[in-house]
């Protein structure tokens, strides 16, 4: 028995300060595995066979010549695949159809999963997989999105579909001053670096799953369900992740792993092409967002509506709640906002970074700039005029709001004071030049999680929690959380994530992540140093405390939790090419405590990147004929790279959340909401013409220059 003590002299909190990632160096040097690399004995592989039709159904699969090719060890397909149970209710809810394979042989759209293809190699089972022929019945299919699709309706998603207050004609005909504009956004995809992969095995009667994911728990619940297993006996690892923006869940090629494992009783990897990506992770669907404000002649609000149309699949309802961001920003006497969603034959959209308010923020913030220029005034002192003070629907007071502080220190940073507000007057040779901001915000929740934190006789701690690290850093952040909490060096911690055994915690998403796990693991650490202090002995195998937040969390009031951000940037446009140039961006945010800052900016830099991104070259066209996707691939589907990425500057204030042990709110998606709005905002300024439609395309930049000259 030994009896250690944490320290009691003074030294430096490690949350605040720049904290170099704790695995950076076996990321850099290839020592970190990902879950395509981790080896296994006897390992098999399997190639996913996606339909070739968009609607119809299965009428027979040629296999015989496929399973007399070289290695090939078996054909999974509706045949004779085992059966899965999707009546239970998971961590989100019911489960996504979706990745309930092989079970009909029903199509529901192009690229839906018809069989697995099991080899001794990835190049046989891919040879193999190519060469499956499969008949199908086909059907007539739709996959044309429209906002007066006559088969939109109201979803509940996380939160409900509609909500109303106040007469909102009257308020309308009322007003001095009317916005009624409809605001467009294309289908858009998360390609993360790491493609999807999983290998699954059985080992003594346990299941066991090497995943790419979000959420280890989660993926194990499902699993469990899916295939009516003890949960128990199922143990998912995923210590490195590659990034997953939403897209990481439970899919097809796990669940096709597992039924091939159990089948062969060997270890079986899936791993997705890029292009199956396209098909088989989710996406951001379109949105058709209409935004219609009257306001006094003064800019104060009397009248909001915000309505948003998605698409999703016939298979599952999945709604990208595109007016919801209306709901807390902005508060009026009538206040109306509704998600409808349009069933068709295409994959099932899902979370995307920022569902719901990437989207949504581009709408409402680029009805507010033209809700400025109307009035004549200026578009920050605009919102400020209408901050509210409770949550326009939920009438709960904020647990903090200052988005007027990230204003005004954007603006004194920015230059805005020495803004022209005339657009279409700066010019700098062939570039016309202009500077637009918007608002941004984002929920801060956090989910019950636990963590144990354990003392060795060493003088050495190791903190277990069934976190996801998928490029953000968390396993850093919780390490500084840890270290403070034991008033230890980060030096002494070691963090260990990503293993359902850990016990249950809280999915890398919602930007509830670090926030949750830092709870749990304040919690523990803070307890076991307790118990130190009072003279515990560490026995040999180590003192283990172990702290579940589940009560914690349910004592708060509620109250509307947000972070929050103001977005700037400046942009040259050449109306005789139709070029739009970023210049330099600035983004100031209020999200709580920031544990390290070195990767905080990174998240920030990150999301106001894809923000850009977003607003002139994110887009993913579908074929009426085939139902699929144009160019799925990072050739056809553009994004930005170093070269579209201009002067970027990220910061903060200082805006700790009370509520919260270590302060945090969060950051990991806010950096995308009104990057986009900014974006446009800007062009309308430099161009005098507004775009309503994303990405703002050259050819739409010289169709709207035409149109401005003819009128």
């Amino acid at each position: 028995m030994t009896a250690v003590t944490t320290g009691t002299t003074a030294r430096t909190a490690s949350v605040g300060t720049g904290h170099t990632r704790v695995e950076g160096r076996d990321k850099v040097t290839g020592a970190a595995r990902y879950a395509a690399e981790v080896p296994f004995a006897d390992l098999a592989h399997g190639w996913l066979v996606l339909s070739t039709i968009a609607r119809g159904r299965i009428r027979a699969l040629d296999t015989d010549p496929v399973l007399a090719m070289p290695g090939v060890l078996a054909v999974l397909d509706h045949r004779n695949a085992p059966h899965l149970d999707t009546d239970y209710t998971g961590l989100l809810g019911k489960p996504d159809p979706t990745c309930a394979v092989f079970q009909h042989d029903r199509v529901p759209h192009l690229g839906w999963p018809v069989a697995l293809v099991v080899a001794e190699t990835s190049e046989q089972a891919r040879e193999a997989a190519e060469a499956l022929v499969v008949h199908y019945e086909q059907e007539p299919h739709d996959v044309e999105f429209t906002a007066d699709h006559p088969d939109a309706h109201p979803v509940d998603g996380h939160m409900p579909a509609v909500t109303e207050k106040g007469d909102l004609d009257a308020r309308l005909a009322s007003s001095a001053v009317v916005v009624d504009a409809e605001y467009t956004t294309p289908e858009e995809h998360h390609s993360p670096m790491e493609p999807h992969a999983a290998t699954a095995r059985w080992d003594d009667g346990r299941l066991e799953v090497i995943d790419s994911n979000q959420g280890v728990t989660w993926v194990a619940g499902e699993l469990a369900g899916l295939f009516s297993l003890d949960p128990a006996s199922v143990r998912v690892r995923s210590e490195h992740v590659g990034g997953g923006f939403g897209s990481k869940g439970v899919r097809a090629h796990q669940v096709a792993a597992v039924m091939a494992a159990t089948l062969l009783q060997r270890p079986v990897r899936v791993v997705l092409t890029r292009r199956q990506v396209f098909s088989l992770a989710g996406y951001r669907s379109p949105t058709a967002q209409r935004v219609r404000l009257g306001a006094d002649a003064d800019g104060r609000l009397r009248a909001l509506e915000h309505r948003s149309v998605s698409r999703t699949s016939t298979v599952h309802e999945f709604v990208e709640p595109s007016a919801g961001v209306a709901r807390v920003m902005y508060d009026a006497d009538a206040h109306h906002t509704a998600n409808h969603v349009v069933r068709l034959d295409v994959p099932t959209p899902t979370w995307m970074r920022a569902p719901g308010e990437a989207p949504g923020s581009f709408a409402l913030e680029a009805a507010l700039d033209e809700l400025a220029e109307k009035c004549g005034i200026d578009p920050i002192e605009l919102r400020l005029r209408n901050e509210p003070e409770t949550g326009p629907v939920s009438g709960l007071p904020f647990a903090g709001r200052n988005l007027a502080a990230c204003f005004r220190e954007g603006a004194r940073r920015f230059g805005w004071a020495d803004r022209d507000s005339r657009p279409g007057v700066r010019r700098e040779g062939r570039w016309l030049l202009g500077t637009g901001t918007a608002a941004a915000s984002f929920p801060a929740g956090a989910a019950p999680s636990t963590a144990t934190a354990t003392a060795h006789p060493d003088g050495t701690f190791t903190v277990r929690i069934s976190a996801a690290d998928i490029g953000t850093g968390a396993r850093t952040a919780l390490t500084l959380v840890a270290a403070d909490a034991l008033q230890v060096p980060p030096e002494r911690i070691r963090m260990r994530i990503g293993d359902s055994d850990f016990g249950p915690a809280m999915i890398a998403g919602g930007s509830m992540g670090t926030r949750s796990w830092s709870w749990a693991v304040k919690t523990a650490a803070g307890e076991l140093r307790e118990r130190l202090a009072l003279g515990a002995d560490i026995p040999a195998e180590g003192l283990t405390v172990r702290a579940d937040t589940t009560e914690a969390l349910g004592a708060l009031a509620p109250a509307e939790r947000h972070s929050f951000g103001a977005q700037f940037a400046e942009v040259a446009v050449d109306v005789t090419t139709g070029e739009v140039r970023v210049r330099r961006m600035l983004g100031i945010f209020a999200a709580g405590r920031i544990v390290n800052p070195l990767t905080a900016r990174n998240q920030f830099l990150g999301g106001m990147i894809w923000g850009i991104s977003m607003a002139l070259h994110e887009e993913a066209a579908r074929d009426r004929a085939s139902g699929g996707p144009v160019g799925a691939d990072l050739a056809g589907y553009h994004v930005a790279t170093h070269a579209d990425v201009p002067r970027i500057e990220a910061d903060w204030i200082d805006d700790t959340d009370p509520d919260d042990p270590v302060g945090i709110k969060g950051i990991g998606e806010i950096g995308v909401v009104g990057a986009a709005a900014a974006v446009a905002n800007a062009v309308w300024h430099a161009t005098g013409v507004r775009h309503r439609s994303l990405p703002i395309r050259p050819d739409r930049v010289l169709s709207a220059a035409a149109g401005a000259r003819d009128a």
